[in-house]
């Protein structure tokens, strides 16, 4: 993988992360899948929120801080009418905003178990 590509992907994790920090997400993880031959995306960034309302707030914070920090925006996006899970595509990086009992229920760190896991610290 060449180093432009590893960082434009740092960049966008970063500031999917802050969008996140912003609305207090629980339990950020960045799940790197690049060392796993069958996936089909870099990485996964997985939160949750306590509400299908900071669910929604939480994918608009991303939406909105990555397209201001990087002029991006998500290749597709859905779930957002439903606020239970929000996926949103970036191609190399793919953001799942869950309510808590949805996160539990489709274990998505459980599912990519042999990805190499970065965890974020609570904002209270």
């Amino acid at each position: 993988m060449n180093k432009k590509k590893i960082d434009e992907t740092d960049l966008l994790l970063q500031a999917i992360v802050s969008g996140m920090q912003e609305k207090k997400a629980k339990q950020i993880k960045v799940l790197d899948l690049r060392k796993i031959p069958s996936a089909f995306a870099d990485c996964f960034v997985v939160c949750h929120g306590g509400s299908d309302r900071q669910v929604e707030a939480i994918a608009d914070s991303v939406e909105e801080v990555v397209r201001k920090k990087l002029k991006e925006k998500p290749w597709s996006m859905e779930g957002k009418e439903r606020a239970e899970w929000v996926l949103m595509d970036y191609i190399n990086v793919v953001v799942h905003v869950f309510l808590e009992e949805k996160r539990s229920f489709y274990a998505i760190e459980e599912l990519w178990g042999d990805a190499e896991i970065t965890a974020f610290d609570d904002i209270d």
